[in-house]
């Protein structure tokens, strides 16, 4: 049998045994989709780091180290850990304002009484779920088809039948336990392998690679590395703090999780994803110190794995991969489910899973157009997510904004910031990405104020 099938095998099969034995089949929405609201905060760290991690971020933390070197792993590092820290008390205080919530969109439908907020929010929220889940399956059914020989539309329909095996027995409950065995392998498996790679490579390879493979990136504040900054770190950090804000699986997670230890079950989980990618962009670093020469820098963690380790280390490799792509789908699954409490009535488990299968089929569906890159599908939910960063922190904040104020800003984000964003980085054009990243962040908040206060202003 091909080693990548029996890892397939192998993962469904532990998967689904873990969530079988170690779960119940939940029968009532509530349970399903935030199960007791009292998952134990070490479960919630996993699960949250876990669900931050994507399969490309595995790649793309050691394609940086090693063509951008310090100034580009930090810039991919560090935003991604701030931004769930940054989360910690706004997840605090919806927790506290809606104590038995289920999603975003149903507090910010209570909050300002509006089907019309309540509407652009879950289709925020569901075109994310969409999209995340459409970049997942082609970004892992591209790799693991080339690995099989499996056709690569086969690999989407396998990869989403896996992850629907186990997310549709027990919900949320089974996401969270499958999370944690898969955050727990990862963390295992990147700390083993940053670990051999600079045995094999030597402390000079690391010291040396942390200029990158051009030697010119070692410092922030280089001229080497203020570029980096203008054209990947501010875009990049943008998007990322908005991240968690605009992705239902966080809101999810703060309903479910212990309320006197959701910080500590965020914070801890911030710090354990920073483990995964640090431990990628160190092997990133070593094959820059040693001039290992790429042939394809997006995949160069893979390369050097089959160079410096032995061949049985690619098994656990594929592994973490597959853990890493299955974890964000299952998060969405249970997002999804969530979501359907706002727009059916006479909801039932039943209804909740067709919504499951109907969001596999749209994610299938959009990781088949032809052409379409992962970089495509990054850009689309990227600022889908940022589209909604301010109204929802203003909320949260006490802000008294209008009902209308919040539907234009959001609405104006997507439809000015995108375009704006989507034609710098397809042209390379770094002023056009940082002014597209903060136009989807702040038009939001800037149009709901204005309209708010004017608003204001007449009836006073």
């Amino acid at each position: 049998m091909n080693y990548t099938v029996m890892v397939l095998v192998v993962y469904a099969a532990l998967m689904l045994a873990a969530t079988v034995l170690m779960t119940k089949k939940e029968a009532n929405i509530v349970g399903f989709c935030v199960g007791d609201r009292n998952t134990h905060w070490i479960l919630s760290a996993l699960s949250i780091a876990a669900t931050w991690i994507w399969a490309p971020a595995l790649f793309t933390s050691t394609e940086n180290a090693y063509t951008k070197g310090f100034a580009g792993l930090f810039w991919f590092l560090v935003p991604n850990v701030l931004c769930l820290i940054f989360f910690i008390p706004f997840a605090k205080r919806i927790r506290e304002e809606m104590p038995d919530g289920i999603t975003l969109s149903g507090y910010m439908h209570d909050k300002y009484q509006s089907e019309g907020v309540k509407k652009v929010y879950l289709f925020q929220l569901g075109a994310l779920s969409m999209l995340s889940t459409g970049v997942q399956l082609l970004a892992g059914s591209k790799i693991l088809s080339l690995l099989t020989g499996i056709p690569f539309w086969a690999m989407t329909f396998i990869m989403a039948a896996i992850a629907f095996s186990y997310s549709q027995f027990s919900g949320i409950k089974a996401s969270i336990l499958t999370d944690a065995i898969q955050m727990v392998f990862m963390l295992v498996v990147s700390v083993c392998f940053a670990i051999f790679s600079v045995r094999n490579g030597g402390i000079g390879s690391l010291v040396t690679g942390l200029s990158g493979i051009d030697g010119q990136c070692g410092k922030l504040f280089s001229a080497r590395g203020l570029e980096i900054f203008l054209g990947f770190g501010l875009p990049t950090t943008i998007g990322l703090i908005s991240g968690p804000f605009g992705d239902q699986c966080f809101w999810q997670r703060a309903f479910a999780a212990e309320k006197d230890k959701l910080g500590r079950a965020f914070f801890v989980g911030a710090i354990l994803f920073g483990i995964v990618p640090l431990s990628m962009g160190i092997m990133g670093f070593v094959g820059a110190g040693m001039n290992y020469a790429a042939n394809d820098t997006g995949v160069i963690n893979f390369e050097l794995i089959t160079a410096l380790f032995p061949k049985w280390a690619v098994v656990p490799f594929l592994f973490m991969i597959v853990s890493g792509l299955l974890s964000t789908i299952d998060s969405n699954l249970c997002a999804i489910s969530s979501l359907t409490t706002d727009v059916i009535k006479d909801n039932s488990i039943g209804k909740t899973k067709i919504s499951m299968v109907l969001l596999l089929l749209a994610g299938i569906v959009v990781a088949n157009i032809p052409g379409l890159t992962v970089t495509h599908l990054f850009l689309l939910y990227g600022t889908f997510r940022a589209s909604t960063l301010l109204p929802t922190v203003f909320t949260l904040k006490g802000v008294k904004l209008a009902s209308n104020g919040v539907i234009a800003g959001i609405v104006s984000a997507i439809l000015i910031g995108l375009p704006i964003f989507a034609y710098g980085n397809i042209n390379g054009i770094a002023i056009y990405k940082t002014i597209g990243s903060l136009t989807t962040v702040l038009l939001s908040g800037i149009v709901a104020l204005a309209i708010s206060r004017k608003r204001g202003a007449e009836n006073g």
